[in-house]
C-alpha cells in the first residue's frame, strides 16, 4: 500500500507578485486550468495501490487546500497542520507516526511537493512502482530527475553503483553548482537533479531518523501525542513542534544513510521555481514570447508576459518577465528573476502587506476585496460561498453598511435576524454583534462600506465561528 503525502508548506516568493504568503504558488493555475496542487492530486489517480493522500500544510492554507481538493473530487485521508515551518524531515516524521497508528508497519510513504509539474504521468507511475519494490525491502528511495540541460538552480545527486535494473546507490548529494560545474555534471551522465520526492516505509524512515536525529523524532512524537483535532484537521502541538530542529530529508537522513537509492526520473519534470521556468515550459508564439491574459507585445521577443487584471502592453522588450496583478507589477530580465525574492524581503522589512496578501483575500467562507480605502472609511466587495457564514462577531471601532448586489443574505444583527435580497441593505452600528450568511443556491455578493476610527482586520471579536477560527 502506498500512502501519498503532499507537502504544501512553501510560499514561492520567487513567483511574486502572483504567489504570496496567504495564497502561494501551489494554489495558482500556472501551467493549466488547474492549480499545481490540484494537478499533484490528480496525477495520483491510477497509481497502483495508492490510497487517498495525506496533506501537510500550515494553518492559514487549510481551507484553501481542502476547497481545491473538493473541486477536483479528491478526498484527503488526513490533514496535518504545522504551527511553524520546520522543513521536510519533521513533516515526514509526523506523517510516518500518523500512518503507523492507522496502517501496517510497512506502509509506504510517497512524499510529493505540492508545486511540481510532471508531463508524463504514466511513466511517473511506472517509476514509482519500481521504487515501491525497493522501498518494501527497506531502502529509502528518492527520484533523480534526468537533466536536459546544465542548471545551477538545482541541487544534484551523484549516483553510485547500480542497484538491480531500476536504480543506483546514492554516492552523494551536492549543493547548487555554478554554471561550469553544472555543465560538468550533465556531461558526466552520473548526476541527476534533486527532485525532493521520496518513497520509503514509514517504520524504516523513523528508524533511520531516530538513529541520525533522535531529538527531531522526540519532538515529533510529542507534537503528535499532544495534537488536537479541529474539524477535519489535526493540529500538531505548537510547543513541541516549534522546539523541533529544522532540516530537510536530504540532509537529515538521505545523505547519511547507507540504505539510500536514487531512481532516474525522465517525465517532463519542472519545479516551477521561477518565472523563467514558466517561460521554458510555456507555449511560445512566433516571437518566442509566452503570453497569459490581456497582452499586446509589439516588437518584443523571448518574454514571459502575464496580465491578471488589465491590458499589458510592451514595446521593444527582449528576454524579460512582466507580471501584472491587481496591486503590483514586476519587471525583470529573464536571467535575473531569481532576485525577485530580494524585492519581497525589502517589502517585508518595511511592513508592507503585498508579500502576504493579494487585493482579494480568501477566507473559508469566500473572499473580500478592498475596492477603495481612505481616512476613516473603506469599501469592500464581499463574496460568500453557498452555505458559507462569517463568524458571529463585533467590532470596537467601526460600523458597517451592507448592500446586496447578487444573491440572498441572512443577517444577524443583535437579537434580530432577517433576509436581504438584491438592492436591499443593512446597517451594523459599532459594537453590535452580527453575522452574515448565504442561505441561497448561488454565491452571495455584496458591497460593504466600513467607517470608523480604525479599520484593521484585527478589530474582530469572534463569539462563534463555523470554521474553528479564534
Amino acid at each position: 500500500m502506498i500512502l501519498p503525502v503532499i507537502l504544501s508548506g512553501g510560499s514561492g516568493t520567487r513567483l511574486w507578485p502572483l504567489s504570496r504568503g496567504a495564497f502561494p504558488k501551489q494554489f495558482h493555475p500556472l501551467a493549466s486550468e488547474r492549480s499545481l496542487f490540484q494537478e499533484t492530486l490528480l496525477r495520483l489517480r491510477g497509481l497502483p495501490e495508492a490510497q487517498a493522500p495525506m496533506l501537510i500544510c500550515n494553518d492559514k492554507h487549510r481551507f484553501l487546500a481542502t476547497e481545491q481538493a473538493q473541486m477536483v473530487d479528491m478526498p484527503l485521508s488526513a490533514i496535518l497542520l504545522e504551527p511553524v515551518g520546520r522543513n521536510t524531515a519533521p513533516a515526514a516524521a509526523c506523517a510516518a507516526l500518523y500512518s503507523l497508528l492507522r496502517h501496517t508497519p510497512d506502509v509506504l510513504l510517497l512524499l510529493l511537493p505540492a508545486d511540481h509539474i510532471i508531463a508524463d504521468i504514466e511513466r511517473f507511475h511506472q517509476v514509482v512502482t519500481q521504487g515501491a519494490q525497493a522501498a518494501l525491502q527497506g531502502y529509502l528511495v528518492t527520484f533523480g530527475v534526468v537533466p536536459d540541460r546544465p542548471d545551477s538552480g538545482f541541487g544534484y545527486i551523484q549516483r553510485g553503483p547500480r542497484w538491480q535494473e531500476s536504480g543506483y546507490a546514492i554516492h552523494r548529494f551536492v549543493e547548487k553548482p555554478d554554471a561550469v560545474q553544472a555543465q560538468q555534471y550533465v556531461d558526466s551522465g552520473d548526476y541527476y537533479w534533486n527532485s525532493g520526492m521520496f518513497l520509503f516505509r514509514a517504520d524504516r524512515y523513523l528508524a533511520e531518523l531516530e538513529r541520525l536525529a533522535p531529538q527531531m523524532v522526540q519532538c515529533c512524537r510529542q507534537s503528535m501525542d499532544c495534537a488536537t483535532q479541529d474539524l477535519e484537521f489535526l493540529r500538531l502541538d505548537t510547543d513541541a513542534f516549534t522546539s523541533c530542529p529544522s532540516d530537510s530529508i536530504d540532509y537529515a537522513v538521505m545523505e547519511k544513510s547507507q540504505h539510500g537509492l536514487v531512481l532516474p526520473l525522465d517525465v517532463g519534470w519542472n519545479d516551477v521555481g521561477s518565472w523563467s521556468a514558466l517561460w521554458q515550459i510555456g507555449d511560445h508564439d512566433s516571437q518566442g514570447n509566452v503570453v497569459r491574459g490581456d497582452v499586446i507585445a509589439s516588437d518584443s521577443h523571448g518574454c514571459y508576459l502575464r496580465s491578471e487584471h488589465r491590458l499589458l502592453a510592451t514595446v521593444g522588450l527582449r528576454d524579460h518577465v512582466v507580471v501584472e496583478t491587481a496591486d503590483a507589477v514586476v519587471v525583470a530580465p529573464r536571467d535575473r528573476v531569481q532576485d525577485i525574492r530580494h524585492v519581497v524581503s525589502a517589502l517585508q522589512a518595511v511592513g508592507r502587506t503585498e508579500p502576504v496578501h493579494h487585493r482579494r483575500v480568501y477566507r473559508p467562507w469566500g473572499s473580500y476585496e478592498v475596492i477603495h480605502a481612505a481616512d476613516r472609511f473603506q469599501v469592500k466587495r464581499i463574496v460568500v460561498h453557498v452555505g458559507g457564514a462569517l463568524s458571529l462577531q463585533t467590532h470596537h471601532h467601526r460600523a458597517e453598511h451592507w448592500v446586496v448586489v447578487h444573491g440572498t443574505a441572512r443577517v444577524t444583527r443583535g437579537q434580530e435576524q432577517f433576509l436581504l435580497t438584491e438592492d436591499q441593505s443593512a446597517y451594523i452600528p459599532i459594537g453590535v454583534i452580527h453575522r452574515l450568511e448565504n442561505p441561497g443556491k448561488i454565491p452571495l455578493e455584496l458591497i460593504e462600506v466600513q467607517s470608523g476610527s480604525y479599520l484593521g482586520e484585527d478589530d474582530i471579536i469572534r463569539m462563534e465561528d463555523s470554521y474553528g477560527r479564534r
